[in-house]
């Protein structure tokens, strides 16, 4: 008796909790599908930009060769007016403003500036790579916890209640995957770009380290 009586106060307290959760679980889907579409957007633009501004590294670094041995300022020119992201730049002109330190330092700090710039890349990436992971878990969930209130209205013959219940959950299994699909979408062509990005850098400060 008092066994049966634990079970049905833990059931309830479950149950209570369960159905708490839902409307976190189908604002956090909304958010997530919202923030998914407006990296999408972003991404779109950063596309057309890129596309735009086409970079053709072997000819960046002819012009960097060309200066070799010439006036600071001509360098530092030349990396202005390089098709490159700021931040690059930065990076460039940095280590173009380091000649008069040792080599093993300015080699330290060329290894830093590209590591810091892969994090960077990273931490762009972050909040796509977790929703296109974890969006369909709380699709999942928002598509299962529904389905509690519809069986029991399935089985007090109340099929209008359980068509509801049923309509929420689809939303939800549709939500999640929708928003974990523009996300990977958005993180895997992001990924690329960056890559590649980084990859131009590494080359950039060896010719600045070589030259200068």
């Amino acid at each position: 008796m008092v066994t049966a009586s634990i079970n049905d106060m833990f059931d309830s307290t479950m149950h209570a909790v369960t159905q708490c959760l839902l409307t976190p679980v189908l604002i956090v889907l909304s958010l997530f599908f919202i923030y998914a579409l407006i990296n999408m957007g972003i991404l779109l633009a950063e596309y057309y930009k890129r596309r735009k501004h086409e970079f053709d590294i072997k000819q960046f670094i002819n012009q960097i060769l060309a200066v070799k041995g010439r006036n600071h300022d001509e360098l530092i020119k030349v990396i202005e007016e390089g098709k490159i992201p700021k931040r690059h730049k930065e990076v460039l002109k940095t280590l173009a403003g380091s000649s008069n330190v040792s080599k093993d330092f300015r080699e330290s700090l060329a290894i830093k500036m590209v590591e810091d710039e892969g994090l960077w890349a990273s931490k762009k990436l972050e909040r796509t790579d977790i929703i296109a992971k974890i969006s369909p878990a709380i699709g999942l969930m928002g598509t299962l916890i529904p389905l509690g209130p519809g069986l029991t209205a399935l089985g007090s013959g109340d099929i209008q209640s359980l068509a509801q219940h049923l309509l929420i959950a689809f939303d939800a299994a549709v939500l999640g995957m929708a928003a974990a699909a523009v996300a990977f979408i958005t993180s895997k062509i992001r990924r690329r770009w960056y890559e590649e990005d980084i990859s131009n850098l590494e080359t950039l400060v060896d010719t600045i380290l070589e030259i200068s």
